[in-house]
C-alpha cells in the first residue's frame, strides 16, 4: 500500500524529511526563500502532532553562529543541519571548511537566489560553483544533490543525512527557489527510530574510562595534514564510484537516437520537459540528462551521450557554470568519435528560460 500523499511546498518537505531522518538538532537563521523551513522546523521540531519530539531548534544570531553550532552539535553526536540562501549560505562557508577538514558529517540547505552580493530573492542557480568546488578554503568537496520536485526535496534530503554519516562530510541540498516554494503532491519517507540511526564511535563527551578524543581540522605539521587530505579524497574517489545519480529521457533511456540533449537540473530540468514536447511536435527528438548529484558529477555517463556526435545544449539559470562541467564530460568521450559540440542557454539574476525560449534555441542549433 503506498503511503498518502500531500500537498507541501518544496521547503516544508525538505524539513518534514529531515525530522523523519532522524534531525535531533537545527540551527539557522531566516532568510528569503527559505524561510518556511526554518519555521516548518520551529514549529515542528519540538513537538508534532502532539508527539513530542525534544529536539533542538535554535535560531542564531547569524549564520556564521548557526554553522559552527551545528558543527558543535554534530561532534557531539546530532544529525544536524542548517538552512539559509546564497548570501547566507556564502556567511557559512568558513563552517563547512572547518567541517570537512575535521570529517563532521552535517547536512546543508540552500535554497538558492539571484546574486551575486543581496542580488535578489528570485530564484537561482548561480551557487553552483560555491557548492560544487568547496565554497570555502582548502582542499575539500561536499556531495551536492539537486531536486527538481517537491517529492525530490524530500526523498534526496532522507538520503543526505545517511550519506553524510557514512562518508563523514557536509552534505548540500542545493534546490533553487522555485523548487523550494512549489506545491506539489508528496509522499513522504518513514519515520526513523533513534535505533535506527548509525552508531558514532568518534563523537566527543562520555570519556569516562576512555581517553579523549579530540575533533578538528587544525594540523600544523605539513606531512601530516597532507596525508590526512590525501586519505579524504580517496574516500571521495570511493563516492564518484557508488553515488553518482542522473536521470536520462528520450534516446538516452533507450529510446531512439536524439537530434539533440538538453543538460539542465532543478526548475531548469523541468522547462526542458516542456521544450521537449513542443519539440516533438515537429519532429525533433530530444534527450534531456540531468545531474542529481552535482558532485560528484556523472561524467562518464554524459562523455557517451557526447560520443554520439549529436549537439549539447545546457540549460542554465547562471551565465555558464554546468556548462563547465559538461565541457569537462565532453572531453572524457572517446577521441576516435566525433565529439559534441556544447551550447549554452544561460540566465542570471532571478530570471528563468522559457518552454519556448529553450525550443527556439534547439532549433536554432539545429537549423530547422
Amino acid at each position: 500500500m503506498s503511503a498518502e500523499k500531500v500537498l507541501m511546498k518544496g521547503n516544508d518537505a525538505i524539513a518534514e524529511a529531515a525530522i523523519r531522518a532522524g534531525c535531533t538538532a537545527y540551527f539557522g537563521y531566516p532568510i528569503t526563500p527559505q524561510n518556511e523551513l526554518i519555521a516548518y522546523m520551529a514549529k515542528n521540531m519540538l513537538e508534532k502532532s502532539s508527539q513530542k519530539l525534544g529536539r533542538v531548534f535554535i535560531q542564531a544570531e547569524s549564520e556564521t553562529a548557526a554553522i559552527n553550532m551545528v558543527y558543535g552539535a554534530s561532534c557531539a553526536g546530532a544529525r544536524a543541519m542548517t538552512s539559509s540562501s546564497s548570501p547566507g549560505i556564502s556567511l557559512k562557508q568558513e563552517g563547512i571548511s572547518y567541517a570537512a577538514g575535521a570529517d563532521i558529517p552535517l547536512v546543508l540547505v540552500n535554497v538558492a537566489r539571484g546574486g551575486p552580493g543581496l542580488g535578489s530573492i528570485a530564484p537561482a542557480q548561480s551557487d553552483y560553483f560555491q557548492s560544487t568546488r568547496g565554497g570555502g578554503h582548502g582542499d575539500y568537496y561536499c556531495i551536492v544533490l539537486a531536486p527538481k520536485s517537491v517529492q525530490e526535496c524530500a526523498d534526496l534530503t532522507y538520503l543526505a543525512f545517511d550519506l553524510a554519516d557514512q562518508y563523514r562530510m557536509p552534505v548540500i541540498i542545493l534546490a533553487d527557489g522555485m523548487v523550494g516554494q512549489m506545491m506539489e503532491g508528496v509522499e513522504l519517507p518513514p519515520e526513523k527510530s533513534p535505533e535506527d540511526l548509525p552508531k558514532r564511535d568518534w563523537i566527543v563527551g562520555g570519556m569516562k574510562n576512555r581517553e579523549a578524543r579530540h575533533i578538528t581540522s587544525i594540523n600544523l605539521v605539513p606531512a601530516e595534514l597532507e596525508a590526512k587530505t590525501k586519505a579524504r579524497y580517496e574516500r571521495y574517489e570511493l563516492i564518484k564510484q557508488k553515488e553518482i545519480r542522473f536521470e536520462a529521457s528520450g534516446g538516452l533511456a533507450g529510446g531512439p537516437a536524439d537530434d539533440i540533449t538538453l543538460v539542465a537540473y532543478g526548475t531548469s530540468a523541468r522547462v526542458c520537459l516542456g521544450a521537449k514536447k513542443l519539440a516533438e511536435k515537429e519532429g525533433i527528438k530530444v534527450g534531456i540528462f540531468r545531474p542529481i548529484t552535482l558532485w560528484p558529477f556523472p561524467y562518464a555517463a554524459l562523455a557517451k551521450i557526447a560520443e554520439t556526435g549529436n549537439p549539447i545544449l545546457t540549460v542554465e539559470m547562471s551565465l555558464g557554470q554546468l556548462v563547465e562541467d559538461v565541457k569537462l564530460a565532453v572531453l572524457e568521450a572517446d577521441p576516435k568519435k566525433p565529439r559534441a559540440e556544447v551550447h549554452l542557454l544561460g540566465h542570471s539574476g532571478g530570471v528563468i528560460p522559457t518552454e519556448e525560449e529553450v525550443f527556439a534555441e534547439l532549433k536554432r542549433i539545429l537549423k530547422r
